[in-house]
């Protein structure tokens, strides 16, 4: 099953190593975080924020492939976690089919943000991070 997530927050230290975006359960109260690096955390909140470059950056141009050829980023799914590593999928729709692209979380959601693509999590890997987030807050 999937559960369907929002972008909470992105935390952006420009003087650390990892950033931090949290996604936060739709219609409920689980959330979680995923440390992403500077470039990814940027990206993201450009193009949440609509701001242009003069030339297109990478997910800018990862957009533009998408809709040039007529395919469409259908949602982003947060499918597995291993060794504190989350993997995702962008689902592409194209001619009638969905196409399972494998891709980093942050890559996905930087993609999706100027569209709010959904996001999901897998409910698996939800109670997984869920449970050692509760573990580790105060």
């Amino acid at each position: 099953m999937l559960v369907r997530m929002d972008l909470a927050r992105i935390i952006i230290v420009e003087t650390g190593d990892s950033q931090v975006i949290i996604l936060k359960e739709r219609d409920g109260e689980r959330h979680f975080p995923i440390l992403i690096g500077i470039n990814e955390a940027l990206a993201i909140d450009r193009r949440l924020k609509g701001l242009k470059t003069p030339r297109p950056l990478t997910h800018d141009l990862m957009a533009s492939i998408i809709t040039e050829l007529g395919a469409e980023l259908e949602k982003i799914v947060i499918n597995d976690l291993r060794d504190h590593t989350f993997f995702a999928q962008l689902m592409v729709r194209t001619n009638g089919r969905v196409v399972e692209i494998d891709s980093r979380p942050s890559d996905a959601i930087a993609l999706g943000a100027a569209t709010g693509t959904p996001i999901y999590v897998d409910d698996r890997v939800l109670r997984e991070v869920w449970s050692e987030t509760e573990e580790n807050e105060p």
